[in-house]
């Protein structure tokens, strides 16, 4: 079953944060890790994925550096600060709350 992006769109800041937080990541990498893990129900638009990156640069959520040349020359790589992990535990807490609340109308459907 693919699902609606709609859906996932409002949470990708937090999606994007969790995968950088476990490491630092590039680009592609983090769009091929979104397709591996959903097991390709949901995969990211290039676009897109970019322009998180912005939008989470600007808050200082997230810095970025170039990697060591590799295949394809130089990797620009995106880590999280101290700011970005104490973000990515309050959304955490407010994604646990509003799942139980939805779930309180979902169950049993």
């Amino acid at each position: 079953m693919n699902i609606r992006s709609d859906i996932i769109r409002g949470h990708l800041d937090a999606i994007i944060l969790r995968l950088i937080s476990e490491k630092d990541r590039y680009g592609y990498e983090i769009s091929k890790e979104i397709t591996d893990r959903t097991e390709g129900r949901f995969q990211i638009k290039e676009a897109t994925l970019y322009a998180v990156f912005q939008r989470l640069h600007r808050k200082e959520l997230i810095e970025s550096y170039f990697g060591s040349v590799s295949h394809g020359g130089k990797r620009k790589y995106y880590s999280i600060t101290p700011l970005g992990r104490a973000y990515l535990s309050e959304i955490v807490k407010e994604w646990q709350e509003a799942k139980n609340i939805i779930d309180l109308f979902m169950e049993g459907l």
